[in-house]
C-alpha cells in the first residue's frame, strides 16, 4: 500500500476506521487521503433550509458544500491521527457516495480503500443499492470495510 483512501463519516465507527487505516499507513510508510462525501440529498436539504430563511442573501453552493466536506475530513484527521506519524490530505465531494469514492481513489492514485459500512438487509440493498458493494465491485484494489 502506497496511498489509501479513507472515507470519513460522523460516527465513532468511522473514526475508529480512520485510526486503524492511519496506523496501517504509518506502519508501511504510506500516505492517506481522507474523503468526506456530502450526498446530493444532504446538500439539497441544507440548501433548502438556508433558502427558506426570510430575507437571506446567503446561497449554499456546491463549492461551499465541498469545502465544508473537506474541512470536516481535515478536522477528523487532526483529531484522530494527531498521535500518528502519517502524512495525509483531506478532500471533500458532493454527489453519489460510490461514484465520488471511486473518482477520488483514481484522482489521488490510491491503491487501497477503507470504508465504514452500514448494516442493511438484502431487500434494502436490492431496493436502494449499496454504495459499499459498488465500491468493492468496481475498485481495482483491496477494499476494507468496517461495520459497527
Amino acid at each position: 500500500m502506497k496511498r489509501a483512501l479513507v472515507v470519513v463519516e460522523p460516527t465513532e465507527t468511522a473514526k475508529d476506521l480512520v485510526y486503524e487505516a492511519g496506523t496501517l499507513a504509518e506502519g508501511v510508510d504510506a500516505e492517506a487521503v481522507l474523503l468526506h462525501v456530502t450526498t446530493e440529498e444532504a446538500y439539497s436539504a441544507r440548501r433548502g433550509a438556508m433558502e427558506s430563511i426570510p430575507d437571506a442573501t446567503t446561497k449554499y453552493t456546491p463549492g461551499e458544500a465541498e469545502r465544508g466536506a473537506t474541512e470536516f475530513a481535515e478536522d477528523i484527521g487532526g483529531e484522530v491521527l494527531a498521535d500518528l506519524d502519517v502524512e495525509y490530505e483531506a478532500a471533500g465531494a458532493v454527489g453519489d457516495e460510490a461514484d465520488e469514492v471511486l473518482q477520488a481513489a483514481e484522482a489521488h492514485d490510491c491503491d487501497h480503500v477503507f470504508l465504514p459500512g452500514r448494516q442493511r438487509s438484502p431487500t434494502g440493498k436490492a431496493l436502494f443499492g449499496d454504495a459499499t458493494q459498488r465500491v468493492i465491485l468496481d475498485f481495482g484494489g483491496p477494499v476494507t470495510v468496517v461495520t459497527e
